[in-house]
Order: C-alpha cells, then structure tokens, then sequence
C-alpha cells in the first residue's frame, strides 16, 4: 500500500475530518485517485489511518483561497506561512483532496 506522511500537528485534524486536503510540492503530485493510501506521521512514521485519495489538482501559490485554508483547518494567511516554510520559492503547487477511510 502506498504510504503518505503528515506533519504530527496534523494528525488530529485528519481523524476529525477537520482537514480533507493537503497541498504538496511536485514530489507528490503522482498519487492517483481512487487510491488507498496509508498516512504516517513524518517525525515518527506512526501508522495514524487510511485515506484515500479524491483528487490531484495544480495549483499557483497566488491562487491559494479561503476554500484551501477552511479545508486544511486554518487560516488562509496561516496556510500560506505554513507552505511558505515547506516548500520556500515554490509556485507549482498541488492540491491532494482526500477522505478518511
């Protein structure tokens, strides 16, 4: 089973249903949808749950909105710091949107 890693502060946003996408850099941007993927926590590689994946979508990081950072459980000018701090410099972005199995 594919494998998808998550910052540990996410975890329980995730399990709540409070976060239903992430947005990621180009090294994630090949996960198909329909598939089942199991999430880990990055610091720790914690088994946490199985999502799977709804959809991949490009995406601008001038194009982020309210709707991406109600999605991620944060504020839009949280969500652009937290990118910022990932991924800094990076414009090409993707939207990977997911359900909790």
């Amino acid at each position: 089973m594919q494998q998808i890693t998550f910052y540990q502060r996410f975890e329980a946003d995730i399990i709540l249903g409070k976060k239903t996408i992430t947005i990621r850099d180009g090294s994630d941007k090949n996960y198909i949808p329909g598939t089942v993927v199991q999430a880990l926590t990055y610091e720790n590689a914690s088994n946490f749950a199985q999502l799977e994946i709804v959809s991949v979508e490009s995406i601008q990081f001038n194009q982020l909105n309210k709707t991406h950072a109600q999605q991620e459980n944060m504020s839009l000018s949280e969500l652009k710091r937290v990118i910022q701090q990932i991924y800094p410099e990076t414009q090409q972005l993707y939207v990977l949107s997911f359900r909790l199995l």
